[in-house]
């Protein structure tokens, strides 16, 4: 939801699948970047190598990121953001 604040700004609420999705997608980035830089797979070491844990860690950060991508390409418009 759009709000227009007193400075002529648009500001928009995020709902909570909004801030759980961009907090995996954090995950799901930094993970990657230990990965690159250190070949350490943090959720791996937490979780286990190949166990269920990791596995679904690994599908929810997939998640996210197609949500946040689908989020990301929504027209205004469709989202409730557009002037009448």
């Amino acid at each position: 939801m759009a709000i227009i604040t007193s400075k002529g700004t648009v500001a928009t609420r995020r709902s909570p699948a909004d801030w759980l999705a961009g907090a995996l997608v954090i995950i799901g980035a930094l993970n990657w970047g230990l990965i690159g830089f250190l070949r350490f797979d943090l959720v791996a070491a937490i979780f286990g190598a190949d166990s269920a844990g990791s596995r679904i860690v690994y599908v929810l950060v997939g998640l996210a990121g197609l949500y946040a991508l689908i989020r990301a390409f929504i027209p205004a418009r469709e989202r409730g953001l557009a002037h009448h």
